[in-house]
Formats: structure tokens, C-alpha cells, sequence
């Protein structure tokens, strides 16, 4: 668990790699000023390219709990913030009305407030401030993504019948987006930005090496060589870093020893998700997919 703030960038990228994320100079120095100046990070890169994966590992190296929040079209504060439990109010009142009591008064009260991640996050007590992951951001709407900049701005939410809650100790806020849309600066300007990109050819073996222990060097080596021409073909989804390591891992369990032409064919689907992308893949030759190592 982490008690202080790290001291250098240097701290991040070894305490991210102790919890399984290899985290190039960039990120690292990202993640390392997000903590150390309480700022919000705005992560945004394609998908697949472990955006959502930071926010994981900083809950498990600060031992703050992950909070999540799913962001979609339509999304509202009955989502994020809070709503209130209609149905336990209801059982309330009709057992109120067996005793002739009147209540009221306890009806929004926090006793029956259902708190989202939102305020969980700004009202989450002693203990590790929690990690709150903002997932694909780029899928709300504007109204709601200016509702968050306030709520950003001060780490506060009020809840009218109850009161205001304030985040003594801010959230570590992730928000992380696949660029579907252009987010508003204002947003922009509240939060450290950073484009993460995939992985060099050398740190996506790394990785693959990392995340499953079971692949050879070798097969990760011709896992991640051959994702990195596929990523060359204009897909319609290109592949991501958990793709190689599913392709790596479905390899592995198939008692491959190497990666060649014929295997690529029938283990396709685990990379590429697409039937006109394998067909793209296909037309490329998988026998030049799977030639040498980068």
C-alpha cells in the first residue's frame, strides 16, 4: 500500500511493473505528476492499447479500491453520482403505515441513498483514497461531460436533501477515452493528458512475457512481430496489447512451439475480431505475417 506520495518517476515505473503494467518514460512521468499534483489523467489512445489497465494497477499498488465508471450514451447522475432506493422507501412507508408512524422525514436520508461511483469516490472516508477509473468518456454526451468538470473542479457533490459532500483527500481520477469524439479543452485543461500509443516491438514482448509467464520468448517474440504488420494493414480494429497476449497464451495452450502460417490461420480469430479484417489479413498472406521476428 502506498502512504506518501512517490519521489520520482523512477518510483512509478518500477512500482507499476511490480504490479504487472510496463510502463514506458512517458506514462511514468504522467502517473507520477497526476499523484504528486492531484490532478486528474486524461489517458486516450486507441482501444486495446491499456488505458483502463493503468487505473487497475494504481488501485492495487496504492490499495485504494477501484471505482468505475462506465460511460455510454445517456449516461446521468442516476448513474455517476447518486440516486435514491425507491424500492426499500417503499417497503419503509408501507411498514410506517402498519404503526401509524409518519416518515416522512426519513425518507431521503442516506439511510437510502445509493451511492455511484461519483460519490463514492468524493465521499469515501479514511483509508487509501480510492482509484476512480472515468471509462470511455469519449461515449457521454456534452452535457454530462461538463457536469463532470464541475464535479472535477473541486471534488464536491451535493445531494439536496442530505447535504454537500466534500473530498477531503481527492480521488486518483483515470479518465480514459478512445478519441471516438473530441472532448471539450475545458476538460482538457483540468486534467494531465497523455496519448498512449502500443507498445515498441521489444516492450510488447516484455509484456507478453509479463502477463503470461507460460509463452517462450520465442513464441512472444513471433506473437508480437506478427500483431505489429497487422496493425500495418489499416483494420478495421486493430489489434491491442491484450490481443497479442490472447494469441500468445491461445498458442501456448495449443502446444505450439512456433507460430507459422497455418497455425495463424485457425487461431485468427483470437487476434483479429473482424471477418472483413481477417479477410484483409488473409489477402496480406498470413506466410508474411508470420515471418520474421521484428
Amino acid at each position: 500500500m502506498r502512504t506518501t506520495l512517490p519521489d520520482s518517476v523512477e518510483v512509478v515505473q518500477a512500482a507499476l511493473a511490480e504490479n504487472g503494467y510496463l510502463a514506458d518514460e512517458g506514462l511514468a512521468t504522467a502517473v507520477f505528476l497526476a499523484l504528486r499534483l492531484q490532478r486528474p489523467l486524461l489517458l486516450e489512445g486507441e482501444a486495446g492499447v491499456g488505458k483502463t489497465e493503468v487505473a487497475k494497477v494504481l488501485a492495487r499498488w496504492t490499495g485504494g479500491s477501484l471505482l468505475r465508471l462506465q460511460c455510454y450514451e445517456g449516461v446521468d447522475a442516476g448513474q455517476a453520482v447518486y440516486e435514491w432506493d425507491y424500492s426499500r422507501q417503499l417497503l419503509h412507508i408501507r411498514a410506517a403505515e402498519t404503526r401509524g408512524a409518519d416518515v416522512e422525514d426519513e425518507l431521503f436520508s442516506e439511510r437510502f441513498l445509493v451511492r455511484r461511483p461519483l460519490l463514492q469516490a468524493i465521499a469515501h472516508g479514511s483509508g487509501p483514497p480510492p482509484v476512480l477509473l472515468i471509462d470511455e468518456v469519449d461515449r457521454a454526451d456534452d452535457e454530462f461531460e461538463a457536469f463532470l468538470l464541475e464535479i472535477l473542479s473541486d471534488y464536491s457533490v451535493t445531494v439536496p436533501e442530505v447535504g454537500t459532500f466534500h473530498a477531503e483527500v481527492p480521488p486518483v481520477v483515470v479518465i480514459a477515452s478512445n478519441r471516438t469524439r473530441d472532448l471539450h479543452d475545458a476538460l482538457k485543461r483540468r486534467c494531465l493528458y497523455h496519448w498512449v500509443d502500443h507498445p515498441d516491438f521489444a516492450r510488447e514482448v516484455a509484456i507478453v512475457r509479463l502477463r503470461a509467464p507460460e509463452v517462450s520468448d520465442q513464441l512472444a517474440r513471433q506473437a508480437a512481430a506478427a500483431v505489429a504488420r497487422l496493425r500495418n494493414l489499416e483494420l478495421f480494429k486493430t489489434p491491442g496489447v491484450a490481443e497479442t497476449i490472447d494469441w500468445a497464451q491461445a498458442l501456448a495452450t495449443l502446444g505450439r512451439s512456433e507460430l507459422d502460417a497455418s497455425t495463424a490461420d485457425a487461431t485468427l480469430g483470437t487476434v483479429v475480431k473482424y471477418r472483413e479484417d481477417q479477410e484483409r489479413a488473409r489477402a496480406a498472406g498470413l506466410e508474411t505475417l508470420v515471418g520474421d521476428e521484428s
